[in-house]
């Protein structure tokens, strides 16, 4: 794997003071971070979660999406838990890139859905590569997570290379008026696990 590391410093935020730790694919050029509180590398299950850049949703308050408020929602729950990590890989629009991505909500506009749209693009429903995660884990010493996560894809792939997923904790907010068919396809055609109002309304 070419992910390595290259350094760590302190980030203070509003809900804690996490070391962001930075690392290089040197395959792709991409740079992805983790940020960690409190001791991870002790044997016990870590609170944390696979955060794939929203650049949209994350730092420019789109409600497109429910990205934003999944990361404010973990970073907040890592803090009241005194312990984990989240990792923010570079991976926007499931993979397709932040121009993509602005293509697909073009079609979006005309009344495709988010998996549609991709696909009419040429890409996949959801092209992110989670491999990229075993080396920045590794790094940093962790073997068992409590994953918070509505995607099962992500348990599935922190499983197959060698990380124990103890437990899933639903990661459900963020639901408003311009996300609600964004996150029902996300139920009904990616199989994320959430609430019965969203797989409804794809019915």
């Amino acid at each position: 794997m070419s992910v390595v590391f290259v350094a760590a410093s302190k980030l203070p935020t509003p809900f804690a003071v996490f070391t962001m730790h930075g690392f290089l694919d040197e395959e792709s050029g991409k740079e992805h971070v983790a940020l960690t509180l409190g001791d991870i590398a002790d044997g016990q299950p870590v609170l944390g979660r696979l955060h794939s850049e929203c650049l949209t949703g994350d730092a420019l308050f789109s409600q497109r999406c429910d990205c934003g408020a999944q990361l404010e929602a973990a970073l907040r729950a890592i803090a009241s838990e005194g312990r984990g990590v989240l990792l923010y890989l570079r991976q926007e629009g499931r993979g397709i890139g932040l121009l993509n991505k602005i293509r697909a909500y073009e079609l979006q506009d005309g009344g495709a859905d988010t998996v549609e749209a991709n696909e009419r693009l040429g890409f996949a429903a959801d092209q992110r590569d989670y491999s990229i995660c075993q080396p920045m884990l590794d790094h940093l010493g962790v073997r068992e997570i409590n994953l918070m996560t509505n995607n099962p894809r992500k348990v599935k792939a922190l499983e197959g290379f060698g990380v124990r997923v103890a437990e899933r904790r639903p990661l459900e907010i963020g639901r408003n008026p311009h996300n609600s068919k964004y996150l029902a396809t996300k139920a009904g055609k990616l199989g994320h696990m959430l609430g019965l109002q969203h797989q409804e309304e794809t019915e």
